[in-house]
């Protein structure tokens, strides 16, 4: 596939700039602002979202079977407003199940893959490889493009889930002791340009969830909700975050939860 790598997208930016300056009011409010209004209604995110497209029907893994067996929750091959109802519980894994772990256990499941071998390639790095697993996501979540999010509560384990997810949120550790919450629980916080949304707040938490996964100038790569989170426990100086386990997937749960009822407006771009 044809990357838009970050040394382009900064070309860009840089050439952009020259011709219409933002204020540095502008700048400090929203530094994308003029990449995004050059894109128009384009987003790079949409090569990822037509390779996850045909990865979903392509015939792949030992077992040479596709994905439209795969159910997100919504009934098998059903994949529009499946992103905006999950995490929940799924009885075949007797699991609560975010998207990417879910799109793990179909591939397991149905294409015969093995796990280790999808999460070896998890995350694309912008330039050598690109990741199967991530463009599966993009597809997921642009097909729930405009629903509003319903994570549903109607199990213990999905109850479960969200106190666990809470309780991460807020716990301090590591070198710094930090919690989630240092940055996110107060209105009005800033890292250098970057804005801190209140993610225990409906209106923090629904500006912010809705807008991941998103596709990030800086690397020139999709990024999803999982890398997200191992990100911010990397900038807390904690270990990583394991990919699909409980804990990333309470943090999903706690913060989709507090989103409900907002309009999904995923995939967007990020710095």
């Amino acid at each position: 596939m044809v990357y838009f790598s970050k040394r382009c997208a900064m070309a860009i930016l840089l050439a952009w700039g020259a011709v219409a300056p933002l204020s540095a009011a502008e700048a400090v409010a929203d530094p994308l602002s003029q990449y995004r209004e050059m894109l128009g209604g384009d987003n790079p995110a949409d090569l990822w979202v037509s390779r996850g497209e045909a990865l979903w029907t392509e015939p792949r893994g030992p077992r040479k079977a596709t994905l439209v067996q795969c159910d997100l929750g919504l009934g098998a091959g059903v994949v529009k407003g499946a992103y905006a109802r999950l995490p929940r519980y799924f009885s075949e894994t007797g699991a609560v199940e975010d998207l990417e772990s879910r799109l793990v256990s179909c591939m397991v499941q149905f294409q015969g893959f093995k796990r280790e071998e999808i999460l070896a390639s998890r995350f694309g790095d912008g330039e050598r490889h690109s990741s199967d697993l991530e463009a599966l996501v993009a597809y997921v979540v642009t097909a729930s493009k405009g629903e509003r999010m319903a994570v549903p509560q109607n199990t213990s384990q999905e109850k479960r889930a969200y106190s666990m997810g809470k309780a991460i949120f807020f716990y301090r550790a590591g070198t710094h002791d930090f919690s989630c919450a240092t940055c996110h629980s107060a209105d009005n916080k800033r890292i250098r340009l970057q804005a801190l949304p209140n993610l225990t707040t409906p209106t923090g938490a629904q500006a912010a969830y809705t807008t991941w996964p998103a596709y990030r100038v800086s690397q020139g790569e999709f990024r999803t909700m999982e890398w997200r989170l191992n990100d911010c426990f990397r900038q807390q100086r904690l270990p990583d975050l394991k990919y699909g386990s409980p804990a990333a997937i309470a943090l999903t749960e706690y913060l989709a939860r507090n989103a409900n009822g907002a309009v999904l407006a995923a995939p967007a771009i990020k710095r």
